[in-house]
């Protein structure tokens, strides 16, 4: 995908979060700091910043698990391991994500059973173990990378999402 059509997915992306009723009502939003190729998540980190959302984001720690920390602007951002961006801010602890309203989910590709495919480290499934049945959990993805039910294989520790964003499409409801 060239760079042009990543940016333009990501500002896709950002529009149809924003205007979801359950991102308007969320106090704590739990997201992420895009690195690659996924979705940008830049431009919607700093649109729930600038609107007074309070957002949390991961910090990876060394045993694999995720700790959590407010993302206070986008100078708020240092370099962290693997190439993520972190925040700066002091840590909350891995529980920080039980207060989130709404968690966005970075992933590769997800079915319609609401299976995700991640890195591989088991990070976000842990995070994702915290986090309440009813709180709205979404994986941002590319056009084509939201697969038909079953298509992506789930163990037992992996934790399904209940929504998957896309670019052409907005929101889809899974499970």
């Amino acid at each position: 995908m060239a760079a042009d059509d990543r940016s333009a997915a990501g500002r896709e992306l950002r529009d149809s979060l924003l205007e979801m009723p359950e991102m308007q009502m969320s106090g704590t939003i739990a997201a992420y700091v895009s690195v690659g190729t996924e979705p940008d998540t830049r431009g919607l980190l700093f649109a729930l910043w600038k609107r007074g959302s309070y957002v949390v984001l991961p910090v990876l720690r060394p045993d694999g698990d995720l700790d959590w920390a407010s993302y206070e602007g986008p100078d708020s951002l240092t370099a962290g391991p693997r190439g993520l961006l972190e925040p700066s801010e002091p840590r909350r602890g891995v529980t920080a994500i039980t207060s989130a309203d709404l968690v966005l989910v970075p992933a590769l590709a997800a079915d319609l059973s609401g299976n995700r495919l991640g890195r591989g480290g088991g990070s976000y499934d842990r995070a994702l173990a915290r986090v309440g049945a009813a709180v709205p959990t979404i994986a941002l993805l590319y056009d084509g990378e939201l697969l038909a039910a079953g298509q992506v294989p789930a163990g037992a520790l992996d934790r399904p999402v209940g929504a998957a964003a896309l670019p052409g499409q907005g929101i889809t409801r899974l499970r």
